[in-house]
């Protein structure tokens, strides 16, 4: 059957006391928003449509962002979850599938959690998430009889009998589409908060003899985010479960717990990653490298056998082919360097290629921006870049050439030539003497006079 995934959105987040509307604050370095849709992705769904409210025109950016095809749809009142879905109705007119609600601010859900609730769709007409809370809470109870959901109870309404359950809640729910609307149609607001509740249509549908159920997952994967507090919770319990993957893929990390990556991070096996390493978004790691301390790698490709850092920095654009190395207080940023290559100390490499087998220098620069456009700096293979070499592009250094340390480089520079450019030095006999002599009884006067 098809399926369609209706994701609510449009909470301002009050607790969060931010001006960026709550399911834009990011988790692993994406937004909490996009967590949520990769999880419903998974599915391989027909259509996806978000429900905005609060800042809809950063939540649609963000989503279309992430995927193209999703459809924005603004709840203009926020009066309730049933009446953020009845938002999606228009879009899914047309759609003759099943339709999974999630939200944009509990983004762990698994994907064998919403294939399991797909798979009692076969059985039952409405199916809901719970879980078992280790403290219930405020949270709603699921009532059920024997494997039949029979009704959701809130906690203000229940009993105390009805509050001893621990089995709650998570607000996510999969329905036939037009059964889903049919059942919001029904949902009424006779409550203290006069809002419609999606909770409403479990009741709604065994009154009409439909059949209800609950699927249940781990307590973690309901985990909600409704301020700062709960933001850093989330993070740390993305955190902990992708290193755990990690390492259970074969990569060593020597200080696990000091490690930070990125939701899309990919790391090969026989990778070593060293204490305190960032990984922010779009870095692929190829099988035995090694990541050394401190370093921080963001929207950059990392080939096997390549060695980083330590305290490097991989920018955006960063492609390193296989036994590159990038060592200590070394940026590169949009370049390409070839197999082999070297950069170990104290450089910047910006907009480049880099040949293989090259060597270049410490405190090598590639002079890249003028300050209006960037230009692009070309090094061959098997090339020599002496220390402290300013290389002003557009500029071209040939297969096997070399530069004299400490010199500015304007000009293309043929294969295998040396290319010096430096002012002459001068020497001046004695002359430091005389001028230590002559600032030291200036500053003699100075002191006197004060």
């Amino acid at each position: 059957m098809k399926t369609g995934l209706i994701i609510l959105a449009a909470g301002k987040g009050t607790r969060m006391n931010s001006e960026l509307p709550k399911v834009l604050h990011p988790i692993a370095g994406e937004p909490m928003l996009v967590h949520a849709m990769a999880s419903g992705a998974v599915l391989a769904p027909d259509c996806t449509v978000i429900v905005a409210g609060h800042g809809a025109a950063q939540v649609e950016a963000a989503a279309l962002e992430y995927d193209p095809d999703v459809t924005v749809v603004a709840q203009d009142e926020q009066l309730g979850t049933a009446h953020a879905v009845a938002q999606a109705r228009k879009a899914l007119d047309a759609f003759d599938g099943t339709a999974l609600v999630l939200y944009g601010d509990t983004p762990f859900v698994r994907a064998e959690t919403l294939e399991k609730m797909q798979d009692a769709l076969t059985r039952h007409d409405l199916v809901v998430l719970g879980f078992e809370a280790a403290d219930p809470a405020r949270y709603g109870r699921l009532i059920l009889q024997g494997d039949r959901l029979d009704r959701i109870v809130e906690y203000k309404d229940a009993s105390d009998e009805e509050r001893a359950i621990t089995l709650c809640n998570s607000g996510v729910v999969a329905c036939k589409s037009d059964l889903l609307f049919d059942l919001i149609d029904a949902v009424g607001n006779d409550n203290a908060a006069g809002e419609y509740y999606l909770t409403d249509i479990v009741e709604i549908a065994r009154t009409r003899g439909l059949s209800a159920t609950a699927v249940t997952c781990a307590e973690e994967e309901t985990m909600g985010v409704n301020s700062r507090v709960d933001l850093a919770a989330a993070d740390a319990a993305f955190q902990a479960r992708a290193r755990q993957t990690l390492m259970e893929d074969g990569v060593t990390m020597m200080a696990p717990e000091t490690v930070y990556l990125a939701r899309d991070t990919v790391i090969g096996r026989d990778t070593v990653i060293e204490p305190n390493v960032v990984f922010g978004p779009g870095v692929t790691v190829e099988s035995g490298t090694t990541i050394r301390a401190f370093s921080h790698l963001e929207g950059c490709h990392v080939s096997r056998g390549a060695i980083v850092g330590p305290y490097a920095r991989l920018r955006p654009g960063a492609e390193l082919a296989e036994d590159v190395r990038i060592g200590n207080f070394v940026e590169i940023k949009n370049a390409q360097l070839a197999e082999g290559a070297k950069v170990n100390h104290l450089s910047y490499i910006g907009d480049a290629t880099v040949g293989r087998k090259t060597n270049i220098g410490a405190g090598t620069i590639t002079c890249n921006y003028d300050g209006v456009m960037k230009h692009h700096t070309h090094v061959g293979e098997n090339a020599f870049i002496g220390s402290n070499t300013m290389l002003v592009a557009p500029v071209s250094i040939g297969d096997g050439a070399m530069t004299g340390s400490g010199s500015v480089i304007t000009s293309d520079v043929e294969p295998d030539a040396l290319a010096l450019a430096r002012a002459p030095q001068v020497e001046k006999p004695g002359m430091a003497r005389k001028l230590f002599e002559m600032l030291k009884a200036k500053k003699a006067k100075m002191q006197r006079g004060s």
